[in-house]
């Protein structure tokens, strides 16, 4: 695997060297029991996403949870260029006469027939080592990992273990999608990331590559990083016909 390790180097090199960090807005609606999503999926095949590509936020996700979990949420992912381009997405769509006219039939449903209960918004700044989403190749099932710390610098000592940590996951075969620190949402302070693989085997036989890994048992045994993280949110989700990831 130790090739691999090497190609995704090269490509992290290659998005520092030209790119400044993204935002991530992960939005994940609750939905309604006995109530049909198809309402909110034709919004964001139809209307949205094609309106955020317009914007110039490419490659927007959307997921749902693996099994059967109640109640039933789905996820969408947009990798904004930067915190502007967020503070300023929302004002956009509405000035977006395409956008407002395919979005007409969702902006408009009252509330006995919307589909979801609410929306949870987290935002994430990606950081400097790992500045760009990375769309992965043949993935059918991916990984979302929240690592709470038990206060800000905790968390800093994470962030700073996690830099050792991105060749040990490429060398272990878990491929990661984006990386970075949530500035705003739920269960702060944390980081969040996203793996990639084909399946579940995969997944799991990349975890038991992770934690036999020579480097991960040395960075464990540091005194400097023992003690930073409080709780780990792990979600299996799998990317819908329309996901752009």
């Amino acid at each position: 695997m130790k090739i691999y390790a090497i190609l995704f180097f090269v490509l992290l090199t290659a998005l520092s060297v030209r790119s400044q960090t993204q935002v991530y807005e992960l939005k994940v609606y609750e939905m309604e029991f006995f109530r049909s999503a198809d309402l909110l999926h034709t919004y964001f095949e139809k209307a949205l996403i094609p309106a955020l590509n317009r914007q110039g936020a490419k490659n927007v996700g959307v997921f749902e949870e693996v099994g059967e979990s109640l109640p039933k949420k789905l996820y969408l992912l947009i990798p904004h260029k930067d915190i502007f381009t967020f503070q300023n997405s929302e004002r956009n769509l509405f000035d977006d006469e395409q956008y407002m006219e395919a979005a007409t039939p969702y902006l408009t449903t009252d509330q006995a027939a919307i589909p979801f209960i609410r929306i949870s918004t987290s935002l994430i700044q990606s950081t400097k080592e790992f500045p760009e989403l990375i769309v992965p190749n043949d993935a059918g099932i991916y990984e979302l990992r929240i690592y709470e710390s038990h206060n800000e610098g905790a968390l800093k000592s994470k962030l700073e273990m996690f830099e050792e940590e991105f060749a040990i996951f490429a060398d272990s075969g878990l491929p990661m999608v984006f990386y970075g620190q949530n500035i705003s949402g739920d269960q702060m302070p944390c980081l969040t990331y996203m793996l990639a693989n084909t399946d579940l085997d995969e997944n799991k036989t990349g975890w038991s590559n992770f934690i036999n890994h020579s480097d991960w048992k040395k960075l464990i045994s540091m005194d400097k990083y023992k003690g930073n993280m409080s709780d780990i949110t792990r979600i299996f989700l799998k990317p819908l016909d329309y996901s752009q990831i």
